[in-house]
């Protein structure tokens, strides 16, 4: 899964857009990390406890918007954002939101190519001889990923 917050995937041709894909959490902290962060806070410095927990909550919630756009059919999310906000005074939200995208590797020789989507035009066998059919995310099996 190719993952960008740019909205453009250079050496890549967009074939699809397939909407917004997100993931979301909400945590707090442990009261035993809260404790400790007390006290790290009072000589200053990284509190190592919230950003453990602020690290792990990206990383779920890139997850789950990763799992939503294979979901959808994508292979791409492009315009990738993370927003967080705070519930009440002791719980963080944490969000990963983006587009899901069908991205296609532009071949060596072709405007916009790249050195990565050139090989990976060689490696990966063109759309419309994937499993699935035609290259469309309706043609593909119900339980399996069009593209891949």
């Amino acid at each position: 899964m190719i993952i960008v917050t740019t909205n453009e995937v250079p050496g890549y041709r967009i074939d699809a857009v397939l909407g917004e894909v997100m993931g979301m959490t909400v945590r707090s902290a442990n009261i035993g990390a809260n404790f400790v962060a007390s006290f790290r806070s009072i000589g200053g410095g990284e509190v190592t406890e919230y950003t453990k927990l602020v690290y792990e909550s990206r990383q779920e919630v890139m997850h789950r918007m990763v799992q939503e756009a294979q979901r959808r059919g994508g292979n791409a999310v492009v315009g990738m954002r993370f927003d967080t906000g705070e519930i009440a005074a002791s719980f963080s939200e944490v969000c990963a939101y983006g587009t899901a995208v069908v991205v296609s590797p532009i071949p060596a020789g072709q405007p916009g190519a790249t050195a990565q989507s050139a090989h990976q035009a060689q490696v990966a066998p063109p759309a419309a001889q994937q499993p699935g059919g035609h290259g469309h995310p309706q043609d593909a099996a119900p339980d399996q990923p069009a593209w891949r």
